[in-house]
């Protein structure tokens, strides 16, 4: 069974806990900056949304590596990085779409969610539910409910 992360927007609270922890668990650092997954924050709407890879299955990070060093990890379906390969030009990260390949300038290496080894820590302390670990069938399921529901809300508002 293959899981993602799957990010609901509307319960996100832009507490930040989640770049927290991330960074702690994978850099032994408390400094958002280089952590995995970002929040992307509008304070005067308040509007916050987690950013973290997608873990694409024609993933451009990979296409656009030079020498190989990404590739994914079928078990976890995951990318992953082989920073014995990687040579920091970048690329990855101008390619990622998402803008969730990222450059640690402090520990000069490219950074990108790799699900914490199917335990994702940002899951386990994000307290409003705004970021889970569930079945990508699940996934699938929850976004064409919710594209549906958007779809209908914005037929109400032509129709008035």
């Amino acid at each position: 069974m293959q899981k993602m992360i799957l990010v609901d927007q509307a319960k996100c609270t832009g507490c930040r806990l989640c770049e927290l922890v991330c960074a702690v668990k994978n850099e032994r650092v408390s400094n958002p900056a280089r952590a995995r997954i970002h929040i992307i924050k509008w304070d005067r709407d308040g509007f916050y949304l987690p950013m973290v890879c997608q873990q694409c299955e024609e993933a451009p990070c990979i296409a656009v590596c030079p020498v190989g060093a990404l590739s994914i990890d079928e078990e976890l379906n995951r990318v992953v990085v082989a920073y014995d390969k990687c040579i920091r030009c970048k690329l990855c990260v101008t390619a990622c779409p998402f803008g969730s390949m990222g450059y640690d300038t402090i520990g000069k290496k490219v950074i990108k969610c790799e699900m914490c080894e199917g335990d994702p820590v940002c899951v386990r302390f994000c307290d409003p539910g705004a970021i889970t670990y569930v079945d990508a069938n699940t996934a699938n399921l929850h976004k064409a409910r919710s594209a549906g529901e958007k779809l209908q809300e914005t037929l109400k508002k032509l129709s008035v």
